[in-house]
């Protein structure tokens, strides 16, 4: 026995334990997935998640914008 830990081969969640879903992109803002995309996540083929996980970084500039609050104003 060589003590490797078994590991699956799969694409692993990009969940950060940041949930909290915005109310007008609809978008987790930590992992920056949909509500449906977080439910099916368990079911969904790697494939599938490799395509999810290659979208996610264009999403984050869709949270970034604040249109209210102090930067708001001060804008």
């Amino acid at each position: 026995m060589t003590g490797d830990v078994w590991q699956r081969d799969e694409v692993q969640s990009p969940c950060v334990k940041l949930c909290t879903i915005h109310p007008a992109e609809r978008l987790c803002v930590g992992c920056y997935r949909t509500i449906d995309e977080i439910s099916q996540w368990s079911r969904m083929t790697p494939e599938a998640r490799a395509e999810i996980m290659a979208e996610l970084p264009t999403r984050a500039p869709r949270l970034q914008k604040r249109r209210g609050g102090r930067m708001g104003r001060l804008g």
